[in-house]
């Protein structure tokens, strides 16, 4: 018992149950779906591969093939959504097949047609998925006829016949629909990223759609107002249009500061002339608290990676200087091989969380979208402890 504890959900026997419940009902309209299915999937399967092979002599042959070999993915999804519904098996779906063909060196991109056709050929989860439709046929045989006929003749034992039958099938959906390799598991999950990454950036935009409508604009326009009033009493009030070019002047000021600000916010100069040495310096100078910075780096990253770690670091003093009520703090950047890392700590007095509403769980989802990591490490009674890793790429490297 206690060694179950510590397996996968979708790995653990199903638990002791009563016979004849819920979940063998499930089963039993699992394994008595699977004739019929399984029957048209191998149709598919061998009408799709012998014409494909038949007419591969020809310029529509491996094409054809490659049609068979998407409709078998739109096979899997169904099979995996079943599973889901009747088995409880729990199947990440693999990636699409536009991010596959991506991840295959661009072929499609790169070859025209014959690329797309090769790039069709290699995709693994087709290959697997009219593997697992083609044995389907005589298995469900097997278990249509015992499960019909032990509903009148086996019926007291037919709960766990079912059951057996069932984990079987469990095993070849796991074994053969899953995402199994390394390339469909990151495919997939940068795929998630990617929705991260329009997300975060669509929100930047209007912020700084907002930032410029209610601030730099704003004064301009009053600016604009206030010199057409002056123009207009320059000649018959001369004392008061030279009051209000004053009040225009002062406008103009602040309007500058206000459009430095924002280009801050987009990308600060000083990181792109003196890098995150000088401009971790700057935003540590304009925190609450001490900050005592180290970075550790006899090159510079690329300029992508430099602007995350950038605006991650600033992010994170924001928080210490709003929400930790610390004496001093420190930021530390330094390289371990092909990574990037950064820790901020605080003395203050912790207990921050990811859900905290502090923007964590956010700096988290844009790291991971790049293929970062964020570890928060932050007990009630401080000190927090902020570790941030991002990968290392080149200057000047795509």
């Amino acid at each position: 018992m206690t060694a179950s504890k510590d397996l996968p959900d979708d790995d653990r026997p199903p638990p002791v149950r009563l016979a004849y419940d819920r979940h063998t009902w499930k089963e039993i309209a699992h394994l008595l779906t699977n004739l019929p299915l399984a029957l048209a999937g191998f149709v598919y399967v061998v009408v799709m591969i012998s014409t494909g092979v038949g007419l591969s002599v020809t310029v529509i042959g491996l094409p054809w093939l490659v049609c068979g070999l998407t409709g078998a993915r739109l096979l899997g999804r169904m099979e995996r959504a079943r599973a889901r519904a009747l088995l409880g098996v729990r199947i990440d779906e693999p990636s699409s097949l536009f991010g596959y063909r991506r991840a295959r060196g661009r072929e499609r991109r790169s070859r025209g047609f014959l690329g797309w056709v090769w790039t069709g050929l290699k995709d693994p989860v087709a290959w697997r998925t009219m593997l697992y439709e083609f044995i389907r046929l005589p298995w469900g045989v097997l278990t249509f006829c015992v499960t019909l006929v032990g509903l009148f003749v086996l019926w007291p034992v037919l709960p766990h016949v079912v059951r057996g039958l069932a984990n079987a099938d469990r095993v070849m959906v796991r074994g053969l629909l899953s995402p199994s390799d390394e390339l469909e598991r990151r495919i997939s999950e940068l795929e998630s990223d990617r929705g991260v990454v329009v997300d975060t950036a669509a929100a930047d935009l209007r912020r700084i759609e907002r930032d410029l409508h209610d601030g730099a604009q704003a004064r301009l326009v009053a600016l604009a107002m206030g010199l057409g009033l002056a123009k207009e009493k320059l000649t018959e009030d001369p004392e008061a249009a030279a009051e209000m070019v004053d009040e225009a002047h002062g406008e103009v000021k602040l309007a500058l500061q206000e459009l430095r600000d924002l280009a801050r916010g987009i990308h600060p100069a000083v990181l792109t002339d003196r890098g995150l040495d000088a401009a971790l310096s700057a935003i540590a100078s304009r925190c609450t608290v001490p900050v005592t910075v180290t970075v550790g780096l006899d090159e510079r990253p690329a300029e992508a990676i430099e602007g995350i770690a950038y605006f991650t670091v600033s992010e994170l003093l924001q928080n210490v200087s709003k929400h930790s009520a610390a004496r001093t703090a420190s930021i530390d950047v330094w390289r371990t091989d092909d990574r990037l890392l950064i820790q901020v700590q605080d003395d203050g007095h912790g207990g921050a969380r990811m859900d905290g509403g502090t923007g964590m769980s956010g700096l988290s989802e844009r790291l991971g979208a790049v293929d970062g990591l964020f570890v928060l490490d932050s007990p009630a009674g401080g000190p927090t402890v902020v570790t941030a890793e991002l990968p290392w790429r080149q200057r000047g490297q795509a």
